[in-house]
């Protein structure tokens, strides 16, 4: 494993893949600790706080171009972006399954399953995680 290439991609390359990394980790934090405490909350709000940096620097990333510029995944970052603001708002209205469906759709979506096609070979985590 060498960050070599992530390194010396764009630098919303590096926001995004950083930023993802980052919500992964504190997305597992959360789904495992327990829910409705002050930690979570907090947590939370970084953790949508990192989910908005993933996705607003998604646009600025036209590697993979089906269409002009873009790729399904910037459907991807427009559908999160607006599943992002129901799941708080659930929360906040105390519709904690809407929330926790919400949240847990987002993370295994966006996260997990866009995360994956990351490793695909020829794609910079693919060289990051196992060599050129």
């Amino acid at each position: 494993m060498t960050l070599g290439p992530l390194l010396q991609a764009s630098a919303a390359i590096q926001v995004h893949a950083f930023a993802a990394m980052s919500a992964f980790v504190l997305g597992l934090i959360q789904l495992i600790a327990p829910k409705g405490t002050l930690p979570h909350r907090a947590l939370g709000w970084i953790w949508v706080t990192l989910m908005l940096v993933v996705c607003i620097s998604a646009f600025f990333i036209h590697e993979l171009r089906r269409f002009g510029p873009w790729s399904p995944i910037h459907l991807l970052a427009i559908f999160t972006l607006i599943m992002l603001p129901i799941a708080v708002l659930a929360a906040h209205r105390h519709k904690v399954d809407r929330h926790r469906r919400a949240m847990i759709g987002i993370f295994l979506g966006a996260l997990v399953i866009a995360g994956l096609f990351t490793f695909v070979p020829g794609r910079i985590m693919h060289a990051v995680a196992f060599g050129p």
